[in-house]
């Protein structure tokens, strides 16, 4: 694999605070620069900011499609992380509680690009997905 800018991505919030939380408590992100209706986060070498838009909610988006037997929110984003650090963040948003759309589990198993895969939502209903491949050279397989 080539070496990756970090991408920029800027997604919409219902409530700064709530979701400034999770993002810093839950996942572990950096926070960096912040204003009143924006909040800059190093997520995973990456760089994700949240904005205030006060006409969203979390029940607005439930688009999805069928997946490996399950029903893959859309629009969703997310990392890929080594295999160990997957199963240690699956450890602690266990031990949160929190509620995970897809729980976590193989995808794919016993295939080309299989993967382990998991869902869940931001407070502000915003989908991610985090993933890792056993062999990271599967990433594009088809």
């Amino acid at each position: 694999m080539q070496n990756l800018m970090p991408f920029h991505l800027a997604i919409p919030v219902s409530d700064l605070n709530e979701t400034r939380t999770f993002y810093r408590e839950i996942i572990g992100c950096k926070e960096g620069r912040s204003d009143k209706q924006w909040v800059d986060f190093d997520f995973y070498g990456h760089q994700l900011v949240i904005h205030m838009d006060e006409n969203r909610t979390a029940s607005n988006v439930d688009a999805s499609n069928e997946v490996d037997g399950h029903s893959v929110p859309i629009p969703h984003f997310g990392i890929v992380l080594k295999w160990d650090d997957w199963h240690l963040l699956v450890d602690r948003l266990k031990a949160t509680d929190i509620k995970f759309g897809i729980e976590p589990y193989i995808r794919f198993e016993g295939q080309p690009g299989e993967q382990a895969t998991m869902f869940f939502y931001d407070p502000s209903g915003n989908a991610l997905e985090f993933k890792s491949f056993k062999d990271i050279g599967n990433l594009f397989t088809s």
